[in-house]
């Protein structure tokens, strides 16, 4: 309420100083003409201590209105106090003259003060009508001064007049009728200052309106606005008929961007939105969403075939080429696109439909748009199914389980790999594959592997108490914790807290680190954790999109041969050969090998004839939980076999863990 006043009050100072600045001339004027009455009457030397007044009234006015602030915002309390200071004390020396015409012995010296007075009332009155703060803050004083010249003159005992005091009077009253129209005049000039503001802060509204519903660098509808339009659009439809909306992911925009300059891209954005904006006519309505991802919605699409027609339409006509410098810049569209018929009537389902629907546009080959049908599309997780997965990881639902790695020798386990389960109150056990997808997808990994690093630490803390050894406990590690600051600083907390632990830790990563674009940031985050002395296991090796090149990018201390390679042992000699060269490649790194998902006894026994010495798969144990991991720890401990450790065989040991 305060501020709004205020922001009233800042508003009419500005109008204020225009006014003072404006109406000098006249005052001037009008005060010459009162000092040399006063002077005819004898108060010379009131005349001049007012004169010297009104000038340096006249001063600080011109003063304040040069350093006035470009906007209002700039305005601060102590400069509004400023201006009103000023103009309420002059006006009390433009009223004082009255107190001396009506202490004059004289009717027509009284009538020249009233007309005085009531010239004051007149220019206050009519000039600052439009400003009510400075109106009454000067009318106030003015009103009180009349009071007390008629007190004055009621105190006073009059003689008949003389002629030159009439013709005084008659020149006041002159001057009063002139002053009058002249500031009914001047009240025209204060209005079409206000109108001007007015209309200058409606453009600004107007123009801060579209810039708030409007992309700045496209003109056409951002999110916001896209969203409430199309609530519009859902509320008006006609029924019979399907609004339907398209959402439109460019293809190779960002190699222009990266090749030709952000110059280019954005001509190439300022190209599509031209052509979108031709697209939809009187019938629609376009938005850019944000980077190269627009959205269009039409009215009145009257079947699933005209919708597809449509979108094969946009893509032809989005994928003309694009001058640029003399070149020609080309792009294609993903295009997404749902139907109230199929996505409901809210914005929000319509939009999610689209964006499922464009996804799988951009996964398929051939750029051809796809209609949302709900049978052909999984269906996306939502804010509930964040909160059930966090509160079954705060609950140690999530959890854990240990597969055994086993010396092929003495079969003994050597190290687990741990891997998460959901011990569901309804559902039971649920493998990573019913809710790992769903983790990646709700953007929950970083808070799923500190969570599955703080349940292996408290278990591995709980094995060594009891004076067992889990051996080398794998982790799987996804490259986007590495690839941060912040995502190696947490893990690197969390180990520190478990000193007695961390060195039967092994980092698990995937090929996928060769190929991120944060490589260098992983590298730098593996190289770390080694140096502390954690182990590093490649996972995947040659299943993907990385070379044997790529290994002397790394330091890693084991391979895991993938179980793809291992299934086919016995079946296909290619599979042997490649087996036999990770064994070599691993033996010339110096690094140990683990053999997957090895099920059967031909296996393991050709692998140990191949010269593998350890493996993994469900020959020797599935995934199982802590407490059945104890026991076959205290079991083995029984036995009189002492078994092979990895770190016997692979790179030569590491420097002792810091602290």
């Amino acid at each position: 309420m305060f501020t709004d006043s205020f922001d009233k009050i800042r508003y009419q100072t500005r109008f204020a100083i225009h006014i003072a600045t404006r109406d000098i001339a006249k005052r001037l004027a009008s005060a010459a003409m009162m000092m040399i009455i006063l002077w005819w009457l004898g108060y010379g030397i009131v005349a001049l201590i007012m004169s010297s007044c009104f000038i340096a009234y006249e001063f600080a006015a011109h003063s304040i209105a040069r350093r006035l602030p470009e906007t209002d915002d700039e305005m601060t309390g102590g400069y509004v106090f400023m201006v009103w200071l000023v103009s309420c004390t002059s006006v009390l020396f433009y009223l004082a003259p009255s107190f001396f015409l009506a202490i004059e012995p004289s009717s027509a010296m009284l009538l020249a003060g009233f007309l005085w007075l009531f010239g004051v009332f007149v220019h206050i009155a009519n000039t600052f009508a439009a400003l009510p703060f400075y109106n009454w803050s000067l009318i106030t004083p003015s009103f009180a001064t009349a009071f007390a010249v008629f007190w004055l003159a009621s105190q006073n005992a009059f003689l008949p007049s003389q002629s030159d005091d009439w013709l005084i009077t008659t020149g006041m009253m002159v001057v009063y009728i002139f002053n009058t129209f002249e500031t009914l005049h001047k009240q025209k000039d204060t209005q079409k200052a206000l109108n001007t503001a007015r209309l200058e802060a409606n453009a600004r509204l107007k123009a801060l309106e579209h810039l708030s519903r409007h992309d700045p660098l496209t003109g056409l509808l951002n999110r916001r606005a896209f969203d409430e339009e199309l609530e519009r659009m859902l509320a008006l439809r006609r029924p019979g008929t399907d609004i339907g909306v398209f959402l439109i992911d460019l293809n190779g925009f960002k190699p222009i961007n990266d090749t030709y300059s952000h110059e280019a891209g954005d001509q190439v954005l300022l190209a599509v939105a031209q052509r979108l904006r031709g697209l939809i006519g009187e019938t629609g309505i376009a938005a850019r969403l944000g980077g190269d991802e627009f959205a269009l919605a039409f009215r009145s699409i009257i079947s699933e075939q005209a919708a597809l027609r449509l979108g094969d339409y946009i893509c032809r006509t989005l994928s003309n080429p694009i001058s640029w410098d003399e070149k020609e810049l080309t792009v294609g569209a993903s295009i997404g696109i749902s139907l109230t018929r199929h996505a409901g009537e809210s914005v929000e389902t319509m939009c999610a439909s689209a964006d499922l629907a464009m996804y799988k546009s951009k996964a398929s080959t051939g750029q051809r748009p796809v209609l949302y049908e709900p049978g052909h599309f999984e269906k996306r997780p939502t804010l509930e199914d964040r909160r059930q997965i966090l509160e079954a990881m705060q609950k140690g639902e999530i959890r854990p389980y240990y597969q055994p790695k086993v010396d092929l020798e003495t079969t003994r386990s050597i190290g687990f790999e741990a891997l998460a389960r959901w011990v569901h109150p309804d559902y039971g056990v649920l493998s990573p594959a019913r809710f790992i997808p769903l983790i990646n997808e709700l953007g929950l990994h970083g808070d799923f592997l500190m969570h599955m690093t703080a349940c292996i630490l408290h278990d591995l803390d709980q094995l060594v108490a009891e004076g067992l050894d889990p051996g080398q406990v794998s982790i799987n590690v996804p490259e986007v914790a590495l690839a941060t600051q912040s995502g190696r600083a947490e893990l690197d907390a969390l180990f520190r807290r478990h000193p007695n632990s961390r060195n039967h830790i092994t980092l698990e990563i995937t090929e996928d680190v060769f190929i991120a674009r944060s490589a260098d940031m992983i590298r730098e985050s593996i190289a770390h954790f080694r140096s502390v002395g954690l182990r590093v296991s490649l996972d995947d090796f040659g299943t993907g999109f990385a070379s044997f090149h790529h290994l002397r990018q790394l330091d890693f201390d084991e391979l895991k041969i993938d179980s793809t390679f291992v299934f086919d042992l016995g079946s296909d000699p290619t599979a042997e050969v490649l087996v036999k060269g990770f064994l070599e490649i691993a033996s010339g790194l110096g690094v140990a090998v683990i053999a997957e998902g090895v099920e059967t006894e031909a296996q393991a026994r050709q692998l140990e004839t191949m010269g593998c010495k350890y493996a993994q798969g469900y020959l020797f144990g599935k995934a199982m939980p802590i407490d059945e991991t104890r026991i076959r720890l205290w079991a083995e401990k029984s036995k009189p076999v002492i078994a092979h450790t990895i770190r016997a065989v692979a790179s030569p040991p590491l420097a002792a863990p810091a602290e």
